[in-house]
């Protein structure tokens, strides 16, 4: 079983910036992927970032140069910056671990309000 909890989010005017983590405890294996989710009211749920143990990234198109997924694998946490943030990007932002070839956790979301 893994555990996810997620902090950092907050209020934030535009332009601003947020720090996310989410720290993982459990039986987190040698090979999974982490990433950060989110939801805004009305629409489905979308990838935001996702990074591999070995750090290989994937970015949504529409945080490219602006937030930056990082990992500590000692520390089983999962960071994501996010710089210059707009009014679009207010959602619940969710943390996601795929064990490989084991499971698939969330954790429980971190609001994200951006006022423009």
């Amino acid at each position: 079983q893994v555990q996810l909890v997620e902090s950092g989010g907050g209020y934030v005017q535009a332009g601003g910036s947020l720090r996310l983590s989410c720290a993982a405890s459990g039986s987190i294996f040698s090979r999974n992927i982490m990433g950060w989710y989110r939801q805004a009211p009305g629409n489905e749920r979308e990838l935001v970032a996702r990074i591999t143990n070995g750090g290989t990234t994937n970015y949504a198109d529409s945080v490219k140069g602006r937030f930056t997924i990082s990992r500590d694998n000692a520390r089983n946490t999962v960071y994501l910056q996010m710089n210059s943030l707009k009014p679009e990007d207010t959602a619940v932002y969710y943390c996601r671990c795929i064990v490989i070839s084991v499971n698939d956790y969330w954790g429980q979301g971190t609001q994200v309000t951006v006022s423009s």
